[in-house]
């Protein structure tokens, strides 16, 4: 019989296999002589006539752009004009990729110059392209902090002390990308407008709860829904005004009096030759799980892939829903995994090391102490659970005491927000390497 790490990782690994983003895109993208049939889970083929364009560029960002651009380039060929994308630091994969395309390594999550003279290149393309042109855009996780092009009168500094504080006050990604939208030249539609009027196919695989368009990588191609207003609320929502560079703040009270253009909104005819089409998801992720799990002997639901929240609070509630499963045989009866998917948020009040997704593992071993016959499995779909060389963690009812056998207290460790050094020393983490995908988190919740 398979112990607890045997049977997460097989969740884990069919959940990753179904997100492949090099399957992903030969799926959502196919070539029949001349032309392209075009299309996204559910929805029907758009036919690309690729004789009606004179050139053909692909430019993008994000954690899986390596090997998106191996399989669109595979499947372009001779039709392949020139590309540019920023992919994460250690994501090139060894993709074989035609010269004319540059896979351009980034710093993710704090922005670098190697991301601001990579965006620029992607920006530069962009502009060239016409009205006979084709640009393919890739969007992936990570895509906002890779693609840094900050707006003039703003620094690369100014941004990184930005993202800084954003990252450290909870703020949900969504209000984290509708500030970073208006200090930049690319993100929120703008690079749409640049390409501007040639055709622009975005294959978008998503890591943003509810695959909101104009939030994933902070939407490039796509109208923008949130204003300088709503951005200057984050900032004062937060209360971290005075944690954030003055340019920046220069930069949104010139938007906010109407100084300086909005960035484009619905509407706007710079979107009338734009296609954004999802190719992979959280819910086709957690899917995979399911079907998995149903095959290992599991009676199964899939709950949402909705949630959000501070890590340690959604951990109690999912904890929760655990013990019912172990007690109540609810929502669904024993053996049970019952799935999840989301992405929690961590306010970081300790010095320690560790992710949104071993915090709430953490916080989770808590609730469970002493629990017999129940596990909880979390990760994060990319690899790589905040700055760590982690995915995720794993839990059960023995997780506390284990450490505490070994002089730690699991509500120290929490407190410091230093759930990495906890698991690590209890060879509980989930490593899997870079995946090469990011499609949000995962939590699996096992009563036997």
């Amino acid at each position: 019989m398979m112990n607890l790490q045997e049977q997460a990782m097989r969740l884990v690994q069919a959940a990753l296999e179904a997100v492949d983003p090099a399957q992903a895109l030969r799926t959502a993208v196919r070539r029949e002589d001349g032309s392209l049939c075009i299309s996204g889970p559910g929805s029907g083929c758009r036919e690309v006539d690729l004789g009606r364009y004179q050139r053909v560029y692909v430019v993008g960002g994000g954690k899986a752009g390596a090997p998106m651009a191996q399989a669109l380039s595979e499947i372009l060929g001779e039709r392949l004009t020139a590309g540019w994308l920023n992919v994460k630091q250690g994501h090139l994969v060894g993709a074989l990729l035609p010269p004319s395309l540059t896979i351009h390594e980034a710093s993710h999550p704090i922005p670098s110059e190697a991301g601001r003279l990579g965006a620029a290149q992607i920006l530069e393309l962009a502009r060239q392209a016409g009205e006979d042109d084709l640009v393919f855009c890739l969007i992936s996780g990570g895509g906002s902090a890779l693609l840094p092009l900050p707006v003039q009168g703003v620094t690369l500094g100014d941004l990184q002390v930005l993202t800084d504080a954003l990252l450290r006050c909870g703020a949900t990604i969504n209000e984290i990308n509708t500030v970073r939208k208006h200090c930049s030249q690319i993100k929120g539609g703008q690079l749409a407008r640049a390409a501007y009027p040639a055709t622009v196919i975005s294959m978008i695989l998503s890591d943003v709860v509810g695959n909101p368009l104009d939030v994933i990588a902070s939407g490039p191609t796509v109208p923008d829904t949130t204003t300088f207003a709503d951005a200057f609320a984050v900032l004062t929502g937060y209360d971290i005004v005075k944690a954030v560079p003055e340019r920046i703040l220069r930069h949104l009270r010139a938007g906010l009096n109407g100084d300086l253009p909005e960035t484009p909104k619905p509407g706007d005819p710079v979107f009338d030759n734009v296609h954004n089409v999802i190719i992979g998801s959280n819910a086709i992720a957690a899917q995979a799980a399911q079907a998995q799990a149903r095959e290992m002997g599991f009676n199964t639901l899939l709950l949402s892939t909705y949630i959000e929240g501070e890590a340690r609070e959604v951990a109690r509630a999912m904890a929760g829903i655990t013990k019912s499963l172990a007690v109540e045989g609810w929502p669904v009866p024993k053996p049970a995994c019952v799935i999840a998917g989301g992405e929690t948020t961590v306010t970081i009040r300790g010095s320690g090391r560790g992710g949104r997704n071993q915090e709430l593992a953490l916080s989770a071993a808590l609730a469970l102490a002493g629990w017999e016959g129940v596990a909880m499995v979390t990760l994060a779909t990319d690899g790589t659970d905040g700055p760590t060389d982690a995915a995720g963690a794993i839990v059960d009812g023995s997780t506390v005491s284990r450490g505490q056998a070994q002089g730690m207290l699991a509500a120290d460790y929490l407190a410091r927000n230093d759930s990495y050094t906890f698991f690590d020393r209890l060879g509980d983490l989930i490593r899997t390497g870079a995946t090469n995908t990011n499609v949000n988190d995962l939590l699996f919740m096992l009563a036997w």
